[in-house]
């Protein structure tokens, strides 16, 4: 038995596998305010970290960010959000999580009434405490900002017996400001490496060895 009471998840990349959906609406995103891509599979590290952070760093000006968000959430409401797919096993991880008595829930730097609606969608809701996400109006989109946002809705829970599920070296860090452990998981758009450098307490290559690792 592991001594953790309270597990984080990530969405993108750990509990779903968002990625036609999100590239899509980036691609689109991208054309609307002039900067169109040959290959649309060039924008996969884009998946994790919040989009204004996203669209800066492929040198859109402030001007040209909002307008590329602006049409990434107009598509990606509509039909992006639901080009989408379960991480398989990940249902079922989450039922054997509850039966041992593990609170959840969900930290995603993903606007949180996305985050909401894709839980709902893929029936998953149900096991969370939280959906904790980020603000539509960006006041609130780091992993950290994101993760003390869902710890204050725990009841700020002793950060010993805290982990953070997550692909992505923003998980890792974000759970670090708050001396939360991390599990790092390869199924998702982050390497072995990323994680390992950014300090995971451990890595996960299945979602059998997470479930290992948690309970």
């Amino acid at each position: 038995m592991s001594d953790y009471t309270t597990v984080l998840f990530d969405l993108d990349g750990t509990l779903t596998d968002p990625g036609v959906g999100i590239i899509r609406s980036i691609s689109h995103a991208l054309e609307t305010v002039g900067h169109p891509v040959d290959d649309p599979q060039s924008l996969r590290h884009l998946i994790g970290p919040p989009l204004v952070d996203g669209f800066s760093s492929l040198g859109l000006d402030e001007h040209e960010v909002d307008g590329a968000i602006r049409a990434y959430r107009e598509r990606y409401a509509e039909i992006g959000l639901f080009e989408n797919a379960l991480i398989p096993g990940i249902d079922q991880l989450l039922a054997d999580l509850g039966r041992h008595g593990l609170r959840m829930a969900v930290a995603t730097s993903k606007p949180e009434p996305f985050a909401r609606t894709i839980v709902e969608h893929f029936e998953i809701s149900d096991h969370f405490v939280v959906v904790a996400g980020a603000t539509l109006d960006n006041s609130r989109r780091h992993k950290d900002e994101v993760i003390l946002h869902a710890l204050e809705h725990l009841a700020l829970p002793d950060r010993a017996t805290v982990v953070m599920i997550g692909d992505r070296e923003h998980d890792v860090f974000g759970a670090a400001e708050h001396d939360v452990a991390s599990i790092g998981v390869l199924w998702g758009y982050g390497s072995s490496d990323e994680l390992i450098s950014a300090g995971a307490t451990a890595i996960a290559a299945t979602v059998d060895e997470l479930r290992d690792l948690l309970v």
